[in-house]
């Protein structure tokens, strides 16, 4: 699972983007953008995830180009953001998680994560994050 969404998992988000065949083989991960401070910790989440499956020897790659993309984030993950009450990313006016009202205001291009900008509903006055598009 995501370390700072846990309804959704990291494949669900795209950041696990690939399993590149060799020797040894590879898991590729992109952060959702770079600097993001639960980098290590999703790294560190596959490690273990690997080695208690008895994939020891896979290796993981962080890979930057292409940086990820909110495009990456299934359909199904958007629907389980909502739910949790984050905003989707999308061609969309900013909704309202709780209420589903399109009456809502910016408050900072910084939510609780730099990839998420906080907004407020102006009709049931909860405050909410929403997916920056990316």
């Amino acid at each position: 699972m995501d370390p700072e969404i846990p309804v959704i998992s990291i494949v669900e988000l795209g950041i696990v983007r690939d399993i590149e065949e060799g020797s040894p083989p590879h898991v590729i991960i992109t952060p959702t953008y770079v600097g993001c401070p639960a980098t290590d910790m999703i790294q560190e989440m596959v490690r273990e995830k690997l080695d208690a499956h008895g994939y020891g020897h896979i290796g993981i790659k962080n890979q930057l180009s292409p940086a990820w993309t909110t495009e990456w984030i299934t359909d199904e993950a958007h629907e389980k953001l909502r739910i949790y009450g984050i905003d989707p990313p999308g061609g969309h006016t900013p909704s309202c998680p709780r209420c589903g009202s399109q009456n809502t205001r910016l408050i900072s291009e910084f939510g609780s994560t730099p990839c998420k900008a906080l907004h407020a509903c102006k009709d049931c006055l909860e405050p909410f994050d929403r997916f920056k598009c990316h």
